[in-house]
């Protein structure tokens, strides 16, 4: 019994623990696919601000370039005053001068000869003799402007009256130098006018408030944010677009470079898809990967510029009229906030699984001291019972041989009829006490006899008809039943007390059958009608006055 009682207990323990911990899992698991969602919606929030913030930055570098190209038109006026109309009659040392006037980097001079468009005059050494014939799409804006028609090139760049200038891009003379040149032509003189400048002056701007700023910042103020490019999604990976100079040098051209602002170093190998799918579809595409032991979380992001100048071309040539911004986050940051969350979170799991546990052997133990109380409080009862029931039986084989003398004197006495009535009282008592103690349950037996005893002594008639308890064994539920017996009973006898003697009457019946008990009491009573429809099985149900009825219910 006790090895018994020792199993229940650990596997009640052990339900509890298994019940906490898988609870446990549960919320470790849905806290990271939480986390996972706040990391996909907190990078779109963060391409959303990054994708505005380019935008506004972009449209400011443009309006910045574009006043950048209102001057060197300036220029091109102030130095067609400057200098005679004949590039014959000017020197190189003019120009020279010129432009450190005019506060720019150089001024050069282009002449049409024959099939081609030299530099003829510059104030850099460098510029001058090349021709541009190979130079695609300038030479066709050079030459519309020496016809005097406006340029209708489609190209990047900036249209003005006489006037064409183009996006920074790497010099065909000085390749290690970035420019940004100016071409106006008006018919008074027989060159173009082509002043230029460095591309210090808009980097310094770009520097301070450009997208490379923008993405440098957002990179810092960001622990999961590893990488933001800006891809041209029409030459991303197709190698680089070059013109070969004049003097065999390889010109990259800026505009069409695959990542125009940011950098590219986490590398998926289906990027190029991923891009153009973005591009073409407008829709956000995402890739979760493994790449070199890191978990990557990637987004491309459709960015359309609406009619606004973009200075990004397609392998064409053709400007184009969107992009696609990349995001690349390390999903680690997510284990890293899980990790430190389930060492909290291991803390408070082992505090309540305790405290869980403790409670719960407190329970056990005060539901197992409560039944083993109850269990004491009945068998003393039933020990009791017995015991009276012993005494009767010893009594009456004490009185036994008072009975006979009594039996004899009768005979003797030729007292027929007084015979008869004294051993049909002598015979009921012994059948009765033989009922009672073929009952087949002692502990039962002993309670009927019991209360045969109050029945006496209350002057209640008591009548017991019990078959089919010999199938019950002892145990909790011989326990039960007692408890419940002896409420019904006393029940009883508190209605018949109501009544006269001869009312008195009370009639106990059982019967058993394969798979139910039935235990009938009946009494005469006076609120009958009151409990019909009640819930008299429910625990502390009672038609009482000022009193509470203690019911025992069998399960």
């Amino acid at each position: 019994m006790y090895i018994m009682q020792r199993n229940s207990w650990l596997v009640a323990i052990s339900v509890i623990v298994i019940v906490i911990l898988l609870n446990n899992i549960a919320y470790y698991f849905l806290t990271k696919h939480s986390l996972e969602e706040s990391l996909e919606q907190e990078m779109t929030s963060v391409a959303k601000q990054i994708e505005i913030s380019l935008e506004l930055s972009r449209l400011g570098s443009a309006e910045y370039e574009d006043q950048i190209g209102r001057e060197l038109r300036a220029d091109s006026i102030a130095a067609q005053y400057a200098l005679d109309p004949d590039v014959e009659k000017v020197t190189n040392k003019q120009l020279s001068e010129l432009s450190s006037k005019l506060g720019i980097d150089h001024i050069t001079l282009m002449k049409r000869t024959g099939d081609d468009i030299i530099f003829y005059k510059s104030s850099d050494p460098n510029e001058i003799g090349h021709g541009t014939k190979s130079m695609a799409p300038w030479f066709t804006i050079f030459n519309q402007l020496f016809d005097e028609k406006a340029v209708s090139v489609n190209w990047l760049g900036q249209t003005l009256p006489f006037f064409w200038t183009g996006p920074y891009e790497t010099a065909t003379t000085d390749i290690d130098h970035i420019y940004k040149w100016g071409y106006y032509y008006d018919g008074t003189t027989n060159y173009i006018i082509d002043p230029y400048v460095g591309y210090k002056r808009l980097k310094d701007y770009e520097d301070k408030t450009g997208v490379s700023r923008i993405i440098e910042q957002t990179i810092e103020q960001n622990d999961s944010l590893l990488e933001v490019s800006v891809i041209n999604p029409k030459t991303f990976d197709k190698g680089s677009f070059d013109t070969i100079t004049s003097d065999g040098k390889t010109l990259e051209h800026i505009v069409q470079k695959p990542i125009v602002y940011g950098s590219y170093n986490y590398r998926f190998d289906d990027d190029a898809q991923n891009i153009l799918k973005a591009y073409h579809t407008g829709q956000t595409v995402r890739v979760d990967k493994k790449k070199d032991g890191e978990q990557l979380f990637k987004m491309f992001i459709p960015v359309s510029i609406d009619g606004k100048q973009l200075n990004m071309v397609d392998d064409q040539g053709q400007q184009l009229d969107g992009y696609v911004l990349s995001l690349v986050s390390d999903k680690h940051v997510i284990q890293n906030k899980l990790d430190k969350q389930f060492m909290s979170l291991g803390l408070i799991i082992i505090a309540v699984t305790g405290l869980s546990i403790v409670i719960a052997v407190f329970f056990m133990r005060y539901y197992r001291l409560s039944q083993d109380k109850a269990v004491q409080v009945t068998q003393m009862t039933y020990a009791d019972e017995i015991n009276q029931m012993f005494q009767a039986i010893r009594g009456q084989r004490h009185d036994f041989l008072n009975h006979v003398q009594t039996i004899y004197a009768l005979a003797e006495l030729r007292k027929s009829e007084e015979l008869l009535a004294y051993a049909k009282e002598l015979t009921g008592e012994i059948r009765a006490m033989n009922d009672i103690i073929n009952i087949g349950n002692p502990a039962i037996a002993a309670l009927i006899r019991s209360k045969l005893s109050q029945a006496e002594a209350f002057h209640i008639q008591l009548d017991c008809k019990l078959g089919g308890l010999t199938k019950l064994g002892m145990g909790i539920r011989t326990l039960d039943l007692n408890r419940m017996i002896g409420n019904l009973i006393d029940n009883a006898f508190d209605e018949v007390l109501k009544f006269p003697e001869e009312q008195r009457l009370i009639t106990l019946a059982s019967n058993q059958e394969d798979g139910w008990l039935e235990i009938r009491i009946s009494n005469i009573c006076m609120q009958a009608d009151q409990v019909a429809g009640q819930p008299i099985f429910n625990p502390g149900y009672s038609t009482k006055q000022g009193g509470t009825k203690v019911w025992g219910c069998l399960s």
